[in-house]
């Protein structure tokens, strides 16, 4: 990459020397110059530019310089201060890469009072945690957070980038690719390491009927997302150790256009999330009409789980999107699912198959979700439900 400076276009109007973190670009009489041995190229200048004076040519690297891309840094999401789950996902994976390629993980924290969660990540694997911790970051903004993120990638150069497909997640990403003039993959369901130390990206494409492997042989970092509950985290090694570095940023109010008000949590009354639940009670198009939903609505509560939904019924209205599994709707990794009447479509399957048990009552035979099933009866869900209520009911009377 390279910067091109318009000195006849500046006017002198000195926003870029406010939000260049690095001291790069001083006031030079009524105009600005650059020192380029403290220049990191992250874009911030260009980015608040008016007259167009700066301008940051991106180029396909050159295969030696891949080289100096090193590291897996795991963007770690937090929300109202608490961790969210698919960081300690995605860092156990990012551990299995770094290994692979003999790098360091890096995992980054952005927000406000979230430092406590720095030596979490470490002890579930990373060797290193920045932490931008500001009270412009306590409630996520695209602007804010794409500086931050940007201003530490720039200057380090890891090698990959992953973060979390949640809704945060899904809107920073591209911004930082875009701004990088990088390729991103979004919704992973596997990450591997190939034989030249590229990152293979696989997701499902074409409606989900295949699963296309992903690579980024001219771009670096190989960035990509993954929806939470695709991988598992490990279990924290407390006698692990690692560095912790708060990193401090200087972001001008003029690069942040927007500002959260307030907060509100959506939930649906009466609905538990199926997102994190340790037992879901799944119905398919097998359940013939809304108002045999009473049915595993009761197991379910017995059970002390939450209610989903393939894809067809939610689309008819009968259960609300949020509780929808499957590649369009919640991944989930609970320790039971329970399918009823589900045939087992592979946009379904990509979404709950990581399960710990799954059990599958399914009147045909053939059934696809009778592949990942660990357990599996075959008979009318109308004539089976009951009796695991029954008996379930029986069991907790005896307790």
């Amino acid at each position: 990459m390279t910067l091109n400076f318009d000195i006849d276009a500046c006017t002198g109007c000195m926003l870029c020397t406010k939000v260049c973190n690095f001291g790069a670009i001083e006031k030079d009489g009524d105009k600005v110059k650059f020192d380029l041995d403290l220049c990191v190229l992250c874009g911030s200048c260009e980015e608040v530019c008016r007259d167009n004076a700066i301008k940051i040519e991106r180029k396909i690297i050159d295969k030696e310089s891949l080289a100096d891309y090193k590291d897996v840094w795991v963007w770690c999401e937090t929300s109202e201060g608490r961790l969210r789950g698919v960081g300690l996902e995605l860092v156990t994976k990012g551990r299995e890469l770094a290994d692979k390629l003999g790098e360091n993980l890096v995992a980054v924290l952005i927000g406000h009072e979230i430092e406590a969660h720095a030596e979490t990540l470490i002890h579930h694997g990373a060797d290193k945690v920045y932490v931008v911790d500001e009270k412009i970051f306590e409630h996520y903004t695209t602007d804010a957070y794409t500086i931050a993120l940007n201003t530490l990638i720039a200057p380090h150069k890891p090698s990959i980038v992953l973060y979390g497909a949640t809704s945060n997640g899904r809107d920073l990403a591209p911004r930082v690719a875009a701004r990088m003039a990088l390729g991103l993959t979004a919704d992973c369901t596997g990450l591997a390491i190939d034989d030249e130390r590229q990152l293979i990206q696989t997701r499902p494409a074409f409606g989900g009927n295949i699963m296309a492997e992903i690579i980024s042989p001219y771009t670096r970092p190989q960035m990509a997302t993954v929806r939470p509950n695709v991988f598992k985290p490990d279990e924290p090694d407390t006698s692990r150790t690692g560095d912790i570095e708060k990193v401090e940023l200087t972001i001008s109010p003029v690069q942040v256009r927007t500002r959260v008000l307030e907060s509100v949590n959506e939930t649906v009354e009466g609905m538990r999330s199926v997102e994190e639940a340790d037992v879901i009670v799944c119905s398919g198009r097998g359940i013939k009409d809304p108002s045999n939903l009473e049915m595993p609505k009761k197991l379910a509560e017995l059970l002390d789980g939450a209610v989903g939904g393939s894809r067809p019924i939610v689309d008819l209205g009968w259960l609300p999107p949020s509780q929808q599994v499957g590649q369009s709707g919640r991944t989930v990794c609970p320790k039971l699912y329970i399918a009823l009447g589900i045939s087992g479509a592979i946009q379904h399957l990509f979404g709950m198959q990581s399960s710990d048990i799954i059990v599958a009552i399914n009147k045909d035979p053939d059934a696809p979700i009778f592949s990942v099933a660990d357990f599996g009866i075959v008979g009318d869900i109308f004539t089976v439900l009951p009796e695991v209520i029954e008996a379930v009911e029986e069991l907790q009377a005896k307790r």
